[in-house]
């Protein structure tokens, strides 16, 4: 065989070999449904006594259910940042001191230099999508098909936002720039009885389609404001068309609902059909869509070579009111470093690979972006652990610890089932006020989960070894400038 020839068939037979055919098989799909503001105590299987959710109890049931399951930040954009990249907010730069999330006409996003679980699957022959909330950039360079994504279809922030005859955030932020207190209380209370009686119109939100269109990308707006109505049964259908579609590869599904994020919205086939409220109806119409999903995958057969998780992007939003979740026995909500902000519900679906039961280890939505990425054979560098032993196995989870961080700074850590408490805040305006502790608060969490009982005098000991921790992980705090906080740069000037 002439040389020349023998070179191109070897060069045929590696091309070949390396295409995502000869060995997706062995490569599992992710599907990561996420909720926006759902209370750790609002499914069946985490307690909550009225809400009906059978599909995601099925789920908990087959699977894992975590209970000490943890997100990064207590808010939407930093909470979101960390499940992509894999790193605490500070670390990425994705937060902020002075604004928490992104809004409307944020031009920044995920900095370029992060590897998005998107682009690390997909570097691993992986089709990508995500259906539904972004809020990690406004601007089209900053969209999730710039970050790894071939498919997005959604909203770019809460459905909350752009409020239509309201201050704009540009006119609320202008003078947090010149350094003026703004009466957020006020503000809020004044738009209390729209949050509650809800109308679409209310909020010039936009619904958004962006494709990798070859070399290039193509975006456009849908609907603005969109019907947020029928966004879940919208976002459902569309999360169905995309397995169905990428099928016959591995796929990255990442699905991130906008509720149940204030204002309340659901579908005529869910109205008044719960217990709990337009809020029950909204959870049960989630459950409904968590069904649909997992029934497609098993349909199409898929479910045995699929990963599914389901978590929250932090706690209820207790300053709603009735149209708030609920922590369960947790202290605290959205906004704040207690438990019930940052302590998240934790389902691992994946028949026959997953080891039924329930965990009590620590674990953490960074974990989901190291553990997708290792399943697929790729090695990540970030602040999350590998879950798979685990998961498969029903080993002791590998993390040890976990940062409670808010605004940029470090207000708790927790080491085994002990919590130190540096910093004490309520949010959205309800108690306690800010207090940094001049003698940090120590709460056993197995014992009190609700954080009622300070046991810094008893143990001085371990106290003594939590800030020993606390100092080790400072000193390997690599801290990048908070993005979100550009915006009041531009608008001071």
């Amino acid at each position: 065989m002439p040389h020349r020839l023998l070179i191109g068939l070897l060069c045929l037979i590696a091309l070949y070999s390396g295409q995502p055919h000869a060995d997706q098989q062995r490569k599992p799909n992710v599907v990561i449904l996420f909720a926006d503001d759902l209370g750790y105590g609002d499914l069946g299987s985490y307690g909550h006594p009225y809400n009906r959710t059978p599909n995601l109890d099925a789920m908990a049931a087959q699977g894992q259910r975590w209970t000490d399951f943890y997100v990064a930040a207590p808010v939407c954009s930093p909470s979101r940042g960390a499940l992509l990249t894999g790193k605490l907010p500070n670390r990425s730069g994705l937060y902020g001191r002075s604004i928490n999330v992104m809004f409307p006409g944020d031009t920044v996003g995920i900095p370029n230099g992060e590897i998005t679980l998107a682009e690390g699957l997909k570097s691993r022959g992986y089709a990508t999508g995500i259906i539904g909330k972004w809020h990690l950039g406004d601007a089209p360079s900053a969209y999730p098909t710039r970050h790894g994504f071939d498919y997005w279809y959604g909203l770019p922030y809460s459905n909350d936002m752009e409020w239509v005859g309201e201050k704009s955030f540009e006119q609320i932020i202008a003078p947090v720039a010149q350094g003026k207190s703004v009466d957020l209380k006020t503000l809020l209370a004044d738009r209390m009885p729209k949050y509650l009686n809800p109308r679409s119109e209310y909020w010039n939100v936009p619904l958004i389609r962006s494709k990798r269109d070859g070399a290039g990308f193509s975006d456009s707006i849908l609907e603005r404001p969109a019907d947020q109505s029928t966004l879940t049964q919208r976002y459902t259908g569309e999360a169905l068309a995309f397995i169905e579609q990428n099928q016959d590869q591995p796929f990255l599904l990442y699905l991130p609902y906008s509720m149940p994020h204030t204002p309340l919205f659901r579908s005529d086939a869910f109205a008044g059909k719960s217990l709990g409220g337009r809020y029950g109806d909204v959870i049960e119409e989630l459950d409904w869509s968590v069904g649909e999903v997992l029934g497609k995958l098993e349909q199409l057969g898929l479910e045995n070579n699929t990963l599914v998780v389901f978590s929250s992007d932090n706690g209820p939003w207790l300053s709603m009111q009735h149209h708030a979740g609920s922590a369960g026995l947790l202290s605290g909500g959205k906004g704040t470093t207690y438990e019930g902000g940052m302590r998240v519900p934790g389902i691992f679906w994946w028949p026959g690979s997953i080891k039924p039961g329930v965990v009590s280890d620590i674990g953490s939505t960074m974990d989901i972006y190291t553990t997708a990425l290792a399943l697929a054979g790729v090695t990540s560098v970030s602040d999350g652990h590998d879950l798979s032993d685990t998961l498969r196995h029903a080993a002791k989870g590998p993390r040890e610890t976990l940062a409670y961080y808010r605004s940029g700074h470090l207000y708790a850590l927790r080491k085994g089932p002990y919590k130190l408490h540096l910093i004490s805040e309520g949010a959205y305006n309800t108690p306690p006020t800010k207090t940094v502790h001049e003698k940090p608060r120590l709460y056993h969490l197995g014992r009190d989960p609700a954080e009622q009982f300070d046991l810094s005098s008893q143990l001085p000991e371990v106290v003594a070894d939590l800030l020993r921790t606390i100092d080790l992980h400072r000193a390997g705090m690599t801290e990048q400038a908070p993005l979100f906080d550009q915006r009041l740069t531009r608008a001071s000037h």
